[in-house]
């Protein structure tokens, strides 16, 4: 290969979006897997660099392993496979069905999606596995399944990772841990909330360096030390009673 060439699992978001319109610009040939190609489309046509549009059905792993391994022929083997699926969901009921559906796409997928990747790289002697993962995944939470399913997928690269410096391979693996952009963009904090600009550009700087984890935006490294440093009372106390809660606790105790 002598163009750089990047698969890109999960194209559909504006994050990855925004990824690939950088990556396109620096000339990277791209391969995009989203489980709606055609909404790709004219995205698509006005970028700079080849690319090409695979379906992606994240909930079914053997066909994940067959698009993978398509998008890998398709444009002559990868230097980089970029990882970016995902369910969340929070029912203070905890209904079985969601649970499951994320515990089939944030893991079954996503093992499917990595381990895949891992040996196309393994055979063809070198590579980078990037992962687009959160730092929700460093403790439990409301979204019972969703934090469960971050904390597999770190430990899963970590594994990896391991494998490749068994095999003296150069193969790196990198865990792009994210901070909670969905609860700072509800509370329309701009301290915590990035540009996707920004967010993507960190993420393609901490790729080429080959980290092998990174907090993206940078800032939320101070919130993932906090969050691993609370005792379990507090960061329960804190983080998960609702405002309706509070509200009735206070009004409780003035009674």
């Amino acid at each position: 290969m002598t163009q750089a060439t990047a698969i890109i699992v999960g194209a559909s978001s504006l994050l990855s979006r925004e990824i690939i319109k950088q990556l396109s610009e620096q000339g990277v040939e791209l391969a995009l897997l989203a489980q709606d190609p055609d909404s790709l489309k004219d995205f698509t046509e006005n970028l700079p660099s080849p690319v090409q549009v695979f379906p992606l059905n994240i909930s079914e792993p053997a066909s994940i392993i067959s698009t993978i391994e398509n998008a890998w022929q398709a444009v002559g083997g990868a230097h980089l496979v970029l990882v970016n699926t995902g369910l969340n969901s929070y029912s203070s009921e905890l209904p079985w069905l969601p649970e499951q559906d994320i515990i089939t796409v944030n893991v079954q997928g996503f093992a499917a999606i990595c381990n895949t990747s891992f040996r196309l790289f393994k055979t063809q002697g070198y590579g980078q596995l990037a992962a687009i993962n959160s730092i929700a995944g460093l403790r439990g939470g409301p979204s019972v399944a969703y934090h469960a399913s971050k904390a597999f997928a770190t430990n899963y690269l970590e594994g990896l990772s391991m494998h490749a410096q068994r095999l003296k391979l150069p193969i790196t693996i990198t865990d792009l841990q994210l901070g909670l952009l969905d609860k700072a963009a509800m509370q329309q904090n701009r301290l915590w909330l990035s540009p996707p600009n920004e967010v993507a550009s960190q993420i393609i700087k901490a790729m080429k360096a080959g980290k092998r984890k990174v907090y993206v935006t940078k800032r939320w490294r101070l919130v993932a030390w906090l969050t691993k440093l609370l005792p379990e009372f507090v960061y329960n106390t804190r983080h998960w009673r609702t405002k309706a809660e509070r509200k009735a606790a206070k009004a409780q105790g003035k009674k």
